[in-house]
């Protein structure tokens, strides 16, 4: 379970624009686990996680009715130890920007595109996640990188 407790994290803070909330939806994902039979969800589990993780989210969200800017969300960072300091500055700066321009996407584009490339998921799993066809997710993801390409500066291609 320790596999997808940080990419379930991170997924409900893309959602819920709060890493505390997140880890809130994330915990309460896992205490439904404990309440299910094993063997049931078992066969799809990855889906099954982040099925309940973005149902209770947006349980979340209508809850509270409030959103806030992309840009108050605190992404949390492990430096590579690779990277020489203003190397590591300049990926944040290029990572922070990234976001800034997802922002701008409607939701549910940059939903599914964050589900693909941010957490590695197949249509058929972000299918499952979202209830949209994988068609629906396919041409989401085309359009909203798409709509990224003509926004994207060129220091940033």
């Amino acid at each position: 379970m320790l596999n997808y407790e940080s990419p379930l994290i991170a997924y409900a803070t893309s959602l819920l624009q709060d890493p505390d909330r997140a880890r809130d939806a994330v915990q309460d994902t896992f205490i439904r686990l404990c309440r299910q039979d094993i063997a049931k969800v078992e066969a799809s589990l990855k889906s099954w996680l982040f099925t309940v993780c973005r149902n209770r989210a947006l349980d979340m969200l209508r809850k509270d009715k409030r959103t806030r800017p992309l840009d108050d969300v605190r992404w949390k960072k492990i430096a590579a130890t690779d990277l020489q300091p203003d190397e590591h500055a300049q990926r944040e700066e290029r990572f922070s920007r990234l976001m800034d321009l997802l922002g701008r996407l409607p939701d549910n584009q940059r939903e599914v595109i964050l589900l693909k490339f941010q957490q590695g998921l197949t249509y058929q799993e972000i299918q499952q996640i979202t209830g949209l066809t994988t068609g629906n997710v396919g041409f989401l993801i085309h359009t909203g990188l798409h709509r990224l390409r003509t926004i994207l500066p060129d220091d940033l291609r």
